[in-house]
């Protein structure tokens, strides 16, 4: 009798596990960034509705893409929107030919990513980042988000503490389930402790508002190919590293087209980019979601269905979300990664020749600079790279 209630628990802890990890992937990276999405579109020159339908549109399209491809593919493969990209289009400002000429630039930084996918030189050239590499660049990325349960608990130590400690006492009893634990730890603090202010939750949810492109060369040149450069160097790239870090070799070519498609329809709504998920895809595809790499899936497939509630309801999440401490969505987030670092960083140095290139990539990503408006996970996998190619090349006795 104990081992048929134990045959008939496993399937459910199985789907149990990633279900919470995609949650989780989409409240951090819902939770992390769609303000920054909703300023960098109002900077642009949207409007209030024209920047919350632009947001509503991107939710939706990411949501579907990651419900159908990880559903389709039996493979963790998460979406996103580009964070980057709005974080550059927050320093641009309002082109000519205000909005319409940003949802042009939109569809054309679209056109790109399916012309990227199309053209299979490209795609190859992508794909074929060593594995060492790849590694060190996703542990540079996951670094600073994993030192944030620190952070928290020096910033506020009565409520980032219990988030720890439960996190500790469960991966002790019930390793499988600390993250989970933490999660809801987390969950009933925020309950517990954030006041909304007076009247955040006035006004209707956010609806989709239609926005016909135009095409100048000043929002083209100036917005659409730099948008393109850095959503492809710092959203793409290290996307497959993830996956390729984790042991999941995709091709890239059909996820640009089909996130590519995508962007070309969010654009007549107002919507940015949609790309492959990096930072979050590490929580969906990483041993935290399953022990068993073809057990993770349903996290992506999670991840949408949560983008989809939260797409209408972003006025709400916004008021919600705008009234919690970050540093405690960080810290949960932080703690969900820990063993995606500790793999990666095992990965990158496991092979002599490859670590002093592997540390390279490593500290160029960590460092979080921003050269010419691209990322640091692009310079370092550059870096990296460079130094490889060098010593691998033997100078003659």
């Amino acid at each position: 009798m104990n081992s048929s209630v134990t045959s008939e628990a496993a399937p459910r802890q199985d789907f149990l596990q990633p279900l919470l990890a995609g949650g989780l992937a989409a409240i951090v990276g819902y939770a992390s960034t769609f303000t920054l999405v909703l300023a960098a579109l109002t900077a642009a020159g949207a409007s209030p509705q024209q920047a919350g339908s632009g947001l509503f549109s991107v939710c939706i399209a990411i949501g579907i893409l990651n419900i159908v491809v990880a559903a389709r593919v039996k493979t963790p493969i998460s979406f996103a929107w580009s964070t980057p990209g709005v974080a550059f289009l927050l320093t641009v400002g309002e082109p000519v030919g205000s909005f319409p000429a940003v949802a042009g630039a939109f569809l054309v930084v679209a056109v790109l990513i399916v012309i990227t996918g199309l053209v299979k030189p490209l795609g190859r050239a992508i794909a074929a980042i060593p594995s060492a590499l790849a590694n060190a660049m996703l542990a540079g990325m996951l670094l600073t988000l994993c030192l944030a349960p620190i952070t928290a608990v020096a910033e506020m130590p009565m409520l980032a503490l219990p988030i720890l400690l439960a996190w500790m006492i469960a991966l002790k009893f019930a390793r499988r389930y600390a993250v989970p634990v933490a999660v809801v730890v987390t969950g009933i603090i925020l309950a517990t402790t954030t006041n909304l202010p007076a009247g955040a939750l006035d006004g209707a949810w956010p609806s989709l508002v239609p926005v016909m492109p135009v095409f100048t060369w000043d929002a083209i040149v100036r917005i659409g190919l730099p948008f393109y450069v850095v959503t492809m160097a710092s959203q793409n790239l290290p996307g497959l590293a993830v996956m390729k870090a984790n042991g999941y070799d995709l091709r890239p070519a059909p996820l640009f087209v089909l996130t590519g498609a995508a962007s070309a329809v969010t654009a007549f709504f107002g919507g940015h980019t949609s790309n492959l998920a990096a930072i979050t895809a590490a929580i969906c595809a990483g041993p935290e979601a399953h022990p068993d790499p073809d057990k993770r899936w349903p996290a992506p497939v999670a991840a949408g269905v949560v983008y989809l509630i939260l797409g209408p309801a972003a006025s709400i999440a916004a008021a919600f979300i705008a009234a919690s401490p970050p540093v405690l969505i960080q810290a949960v987030a932080g703690l969900a990664l820990l063993s995606s670092l500790a793999s990666a960083l095992s990965g990158a140095l496991a092979e002599e020749q490859t670590r002093l290139p592997a540390i390279l990539t490593f500290v160029a990503t960590a460092s979080g600079v921003t050269i010419i408006g691209v990322g640091a996970p692009f310079w370092g996998l550059v870096g990296g790279i460079a130094l490889l190619l060098m010593l691998r090349t033997r100078t003659p006795a």
